[in-house]
């Protein structure tokens, strides 16, 4: 059975040609306890103007909404780690707005809505650099540079994960693994600037997407994630120690009712 994983799905930058709007915040937004019985967690537009978030804790919203690994986010109370909320609200004017705009807007109502309040700070970390491997990338130029920015959403089989890029650069990627996949910050270290389409499939393990997904198949001939990316990208994964931005969270509240 198929399933999909929890990857906040659209991301780069806006592309149209004419001046794109002001996403200043949600024209409105419901925030809600998440269902018990769900299983796994997304943040999609699911029309131009659906912003649609399922089962996130508040620390994997801020984490999804500054960008971080959620390691390097602390001061949080204990509730932010264990109580899952979704989000439903609709996007102001005519255009669909893109993850960073959506971010943007997110970060709003974590302000408006959960009281958050922060301060940052800059800390050594075990990080993942994203380098190019010996012998170069392998990654397809994208086709189209019309076609949204995106990473994910991932698909869930029994001996494999598969995660989609369309018109994606690889600081998108750094972007995603270390938000929703890997345990630590990943910095893109690649040097390339150019936009790229990729289907990246590996054998997931339950150190992924904070357990959330189910290890592969024994059986499966697929290759673990360090060596898929070095396998089918031309890129790898290279563990340092490094400076990173953290996230002090000095007030969080529980949403405030809808």
């Amino acid at each position: 059975m198929m399933r999909w994983v929890a990857v906040a799905v659209f991301v780069g930058s806006a592309m149209a040609q004419t001046p794109r709007p002001k996403f200043d915040a949600f024209e409105v937004a419901t925030v809600k306890v998440s269902d018990e019985n769900f299983r796994g967690r997304y943040i999609v537009m699911e029309s131009d103007h659906r912003f649609v978030e399922r089962n996130y804790t508040v620390k994997g919203l801020i984490a999804a909404a500054y960008d971080l690994n959620p390691k390097t986010i602390s001061g949080e109370p204990a509730w932010a780690n264990t109580n899952h909320y979704d989000i439903e609200a609709v996007t102001p004017d005519a255009v669909r707005p893109t993850r960073d705009e959506q971010m943007a807007m997110l970060r709003v109502l974590m302000k408006e809505r959960f009281g958050l309040s922060f301060h940052r700070e800059k800390k050594e970390f075990s990080i993942y650099a994203l380098e190019v491997a010996k012998g170069g990338p392998k990654l397809k130029p994208s086709a189209s540079a019309d076609t949204p920015p995106t990473v994910g959403p991932g698909v869930v089989n029994p001996d494999r994960l598969v995660l989609p890029g369309r018109n994606a650069t690889t600081g998108e990627l750094a972007s995603l693994l270390q938000r929703a996949v890997l345990d630590r910050p990943v910095v893109d270290q690649t040097g390339l600037t150019g936009r790229y389409d990729f289907d990246l499939a590996w054998a997931q393990d339950e150190s992924q997407f904070g357990g959330d997904v189910p290890k592969a198949s024994e059986a499966t001939p697929v290759l673990p994630l360090f060596e898929a990316i070095q396998q089918q990208l031309g890129l790898r994964l290279e563990a340092k120690r490094g400076m990173v931005d953290t996230l002090v969270v000095d007030a969080v509240e529980k949403p405030s009712g809808n």
